[in-house]
C-alpha cells in the first residue's frame, strides 16, 4: 500500500486515472493547494506553502517560475498570513489600498472600497480590456467608473498619474461621460461638443456645460424620433440636476438646423 506523505491526498479521476490532491490547514482555515500528477510533487507543494506561511521574511519577491505552487497561490497565502483575511481571489492588501496580482508583472491597484467586489470576482484581460464575470456576463471594470465599454483612453477618460494599473478612484478622471458628448478645449477654455451617429455623424451643437451637452443629445434623439428615424438611440442619465432644471434646459437648447431638418430617406 502506497504511504501517504503529509498534507497528501489520494484521488481518482472519472476514467480511474489518479492524481493527488494537496493542502494545509492554517489558522484553522483548510487550504487547498491544488492537484498534481505525483505524490513527491503534492508533498513539495505542501511544504512549500508550510515555508511561506511560517517563515516571515518570505515576500513577493521571492516567487519565481520554479516554484511548485502557483503565482496565485502565493499571493493568498502571503496575504492571509500577513493580514488574516482570506480571498480565493489573488489580492494582497496594502496600507489604504489594495493590489489584484493577475501575474508577478502584472498588478492592479484599487481602493479597500472595492475589496469586497473583487474578492469575490476574477479579473480577465482581453484585448487590453479587464473584465470580471457578474451573474454570468463579462463586465468591463471601466464601468464601475461610469466609462462606457466604447471609451477611449485619453479622449474619455484618462488615468491622472498615467499608470494603467492604478484603478483608485482619485486616478480616475472622467472626461467624457455622456453619450454623444465629447469635451473639447477651445481658447484655453473647455466646451462640449455633441454628435449623433444617423448615416453617418451629425454635429448637434457646442455647449457650455457637459449637462447641456447631454441635454441636447437627448433632444436630439427626441427630434429624430418624430420625424421618422427608427434608429435605437440610448439618451443620457443626468443624475445631477432636477426635473425642473432638466426641463428649462430642454426648452432653450438649440439644436443645429441639419438635426431639427433631417428626413429619413
Amino acid at each position: 500500500m502506497e504511504k501517504r506523505l503529509p498534507g497528501v491526498y489520494p484521488d481518482q479521476k472519472k476514467n480511474k486515472e489518479k492524481y493527488y490532491r494537496s493542502s494545509l490547514t492554517f489558522k484553522r482555515k483548510h487550504i487547498s493547494l491544488g492537484s498534481y500528477e505525483s505524490m513527491l510533487k503534492a508533498h513539495a507543494a505542501y511544504l512549500e506553502a508550510k515555508m511561506i506561511i511560517k517563515n516571515k521574511e518570505i515576500t513577493l519577491s521571492d516567487y519565481s517560475p520554479h516554484r511548485i505552487l502557483p503565482h496565485g497561490k502565493w499571493v493568498v497565502l502571503l496575504n492571509f498570513r500577513d493580514s488574516n483575511y482570506y480571498f480565493n481571489t489573488p489580492i494582497f492588501i496594502r496600507k489604504n489600498y489594495f493590489e489584484y496580482h493577475l501575474k508577478p508583472t502584472m498588478i492592479l491597484k484599487f481602493d479597500i472600497d472595492d475589496l469586497f467586489y473583487y474578492s469575490t470576482r476574477t479579473i480577465m484581460k482581453r484585448g487590453g480590456h479587464y473584465f470580471v464575470s457578474d451573474y454570468g456576463m463579462q463586465v468591463n471594470i471601466l464601468n464601475r467608473y461610469g466609462i462606457k465599454n466604447y471609451g477611449v483612453k485619453n479622449r474619455d477618460y484618462r488615468f491622472v498619474n498615467d499608470d494603467e494599473t492604478d484603478f483608485r478612484y482619485e486616478n480616475i478622471e472622467i472626461i467624457n461621460r455622456y453619450n454623444g458628448v465629447r469635451r473639447i478645449t477651445k481658447r484655453g477654455k473647455f466646451l462640449y461638443r455633441v454628435k449623433i451617429h444617423i448615416v453617418g455623424n451629425y454635429t448637434v451643437g457646442t455647449y457650455e456645460t457637459e449637462n447641456e451637452a447631454a441635454i441636447a443629445y437627448n433632444k436630439a434623439i427626441d427630434i429624430l424620433k418624430k420625424a421618422g428615424v427608427k434608429k435605437q438611440f440610448v439618451p443620457n442619465y443626468i443624475e445631477t440636476i432636477t426635473a425642473k432644471s432638466y426641463a428649462d434646459i430642454y426648452s432653450k437648447i438649440i439644436i443645429s438646423p441639419k438635426v431639427v431638418g433631417y428626413k429619413p430617406a
